[in-house]
């Protein structure tokens, strides 16, 4: 009898141990969980959004390793990111915070924003008007945003939030992105720290890159606190569970 329990304890030892190893493989080399914790890339991305990032899109750095451990440098199985990709990237004045924002400009690119609208080697991005909209959460100030599509010359598209083209990063100068670097920026324009910002994010070295956004598996709207377990339900985002990023 003793040495049955024995058997099956370490049998169930075995067994986790096998998880957690498998658990630590996806994690590493397939898919990461980020939750988003700012406003930055609103509407795209709600705070409170819980989404999954491919950690193979664009090959793999020491930043794909758990807490960065320093076991290679650059990147091994190198793939470069398309223009409009939202993706996760270790701050480069830290190279600890993760940020996620939209890859904009690629390298060799000219970026510049112009009385709010981006410009890219000196051409106008495309936008179209959707709405008029007041923005209720603005800590407890609403104010008024306009929503547009975006289109990147490579056609892909996107919504972005305006709050006006006067605004203090709706007019920078150009700025050229080096090699190996890459150009991000929030889709809720006037309320994102991104590269525009040089002496806080600046341009994106490739090794930074952690992976892109594919895809929300969970969302909630805050509304509940830990405690309140009856009004979980009715603070999940159902409707959001499962989009994809785009």
């Amino acid at each position: 009898m003793t040495k049955k329990k024995s058997s099956a304890f370490g049998e169930t030892v075995r067994t986790v141990l096998y998880a957690v190893a498998i658990a630590l493989l996806i994690r590493v080399f397939a898919y990461e969980p980020f939750n988003i914790p700012s406003r930055s890339m609103e509407p795209t991305l709600l705070v409170g959004d819980y989404l999954f990032v491919s950690k193979f899109s664009y090959g793999y750095s020491r930043y794909s390793m758990p807490w960065g451990l320093p076991l290679f440098s650059g990147r091994v199985f190198a793939d470069q990111p398309e223009r409009g990709d939202v993706a996760v990237f270790k701050l480069p004045s830290d190279n600890k915070t993760d940020y996620i924002k939209r890859m904009i400009g690629l390298p060799g690119d000219r970026i510049q924003v112009i009385n709010g609208i981006l410009h890219i080697n000196g051409a106008a991005v495309g936008r179209e008007k959707v709405t008029d909209l007041s923005d209720p959460e603005n800590n407890g100030f609403p104010t008024d945003v306009t929503e547009y599509i975006e289109t990147l010359p490579n056609g892909r598209t996107h919504r972005i939030w305006e709050r006006g083209d006067g605004n203090m990063l709706d007019n920078t100068p150009v700025f050229t992105v080096p090699a190996g670097h890459f150009f991000a920026m929030g889709d809720n324009r006037d309320n994102s720290q991104d590269s525009r910002v040089m002496s806080e994010v600046g341009f994106v070295p490739f090794e930074n890159l952690v992976g892109r956004a594919e895809f929300l598996f969970f969302s909630h709207n805050d509304s509940a606190r830990l405690w309140e377990i009856w009004k979980w339900p009715f603070a999940i985002r159902y409707g959001r569970i499962g989009d994809g990023i785009e």
